[in-house]
């Protein structure tokens, strides 16, 4: 994954270099999450800084760097995720006229909104994502989460400032911020194991709801508040899904979802990196990976914890599994030492309390998948 960082100061009163050197801190923040790349874009006159770590998966060469600006200069982009479909969007681009620099598809984005505008853009993407869109013309800034909320992102107004980010952490990297606990998401927490959407642990920081996008309007001098607003409904997605039945039999619905989910696959499989996946022998991560092998010229990389406890193992199911699929299988055990050696780096990690047991057990699995691969499919979204 990548992290993206930035902020309107609406005070006007920092040049370049200082915007530059203030939103560079706090996409520092970020390295963990891309250390193949990183950059900046300023506009004093807007009084807006886009920072940005990459790790690179798709064209790997300067013409994926970020921030990236469109063909027509109109946009700049921060971009964190995937576009499942981008070589089909491209392709269709390219028909309608618009030439490509490169074959990343942050590019793809950019060509989408200077095509065809932000909104149906969004309802063409396919893919994990959240971003922030700055237009350059109409002085409009817009932050935009995926569908499903698997990519994060935060924002909020500090003093003249709104800033935004995919983490916290480079929130709080902000030369002023000052941190004030939100007593309410406190007893979501407690309630949730985690602090749902739109809230976060600090007072005036938000996450953006997934589905949503957020617009900032500068084009009349300083922004007034802003709500975000849904471009997607899942309700209405399961609505229409519930009133048009599957037509064929049962077997037809099996056969039906199997192409389903083979494409999906596929279309996750497309990287420029070494991929694997994370295995449990559970059906979720078996099916995955039976989808990738049976795609897939090679043996795929694949990846299992095992625990000294026999009620969390999973490495015998997983080791089965792999063996009968043909990956190139990876194990590692973990102790109850392991795994306390952990926790004093939960704060850092997730930037806010989160009640789930599986993430000390998903952060060591990710520490010896990426010793292998850049991207990893899972039973899991991501983050």
């Amino acid at each position: 994954m990548c992290g993206l960082a930035g902020f309107i100061d609406t005070s006007g009163a920092k040049n370049d270099g200082q915007l530059a050197a203030m939103v560079s801190r706090m996409a520092e923040t970020l390295r963990h999450r891309g250390p193949d790349d990183d950059g900046t874009w300023t506009e004093a006159q807007a009084g807006i800084a886009l920072g940005f770590r990459r790790l690179a998966i798709l064209d790997l060469t300067q013409s994926g760097h970020q921030p990236m600006v469109s063909r027509c200069q109109r946009f700049v982009i921060v971009f964190n995720g995937e576009i499942y479909n981008h070589a089909d969007l491209r392709k269709q681009l390219e028909i309608e006229g618009h030439a490509f620099r490169g074959r990343s598809d942050t590019e793809v984005i950019l060509a989408c909104a200077s095509q065809w505008g932000l909104q149906r853009a969004l309802q063409s993407l396919n893919g994990m994502f959240a971003f922030a869109l700055w237009d350059r013309r109409d002085r409009q800034l817009h932050l935009v989460r995926d569908r499903l909320g698997e990519k994060s992102l935060y924002y909020g107004w500090i003093g003249p400032a709104f800033l935004f980010g995919s983490e916290l952490k480079s929130l709080t990297a902000y030369p002023v911020f000052r941190a004030s606990i939100d007593r309410s998401a406190l007893a979501l927490y407690f309630r949730h194991n985690c602090i749902p959407a739109p809230y976060s642990v600090y007072n005036g920081i938000l996450k953006l709801p997934p589905a949503t996008v957020l617009t900032l309007d500068c084009s009349k001098g300083a922004p007034g508040p802003s709500s975000p607003r849904p471009y997607w409904s899942l309700l209405e997605v399961a609505l229409n899904g519930s009133k048009n039945s599957f037509p064929g039999s049962e077997q037809d619905a099996a056969a039906e979802l199997e192409r389903r989910l083979a494409r999906s696959v596929q279309s996750r499989m497309v990287a420029d990196v070494p991929l694997g996946a994370f295995l449990s022998g559970g059906v979720d991560s078996s099916t995955v990976v039976a989808l990738m092998q049976a795609q897939s010229s090679r043996p795929v990389q694949t990846f299992c914890l095992g625990s000294t406890f026999d009620q969390y193992n999973e490495a015998d199911s997983a080791r089965a599994v792999a063996k009968h699929l043909g990956t190139n299988h990876s194990e590692a055990w973990v102790t109850a030492e392991d795994a306390l050696a952990i926790i004093p780096q939960l704060p850092r990690i997730y930037d806010e309390p989160f009640a789930d047991s599986s993430q000390i057990p998903t952060f060591l699995i990710s520490r010896l998948a990426r010793k292998q691969v850049s991207v990893s499919l899972s039973g899991d979204g991501g983050g």
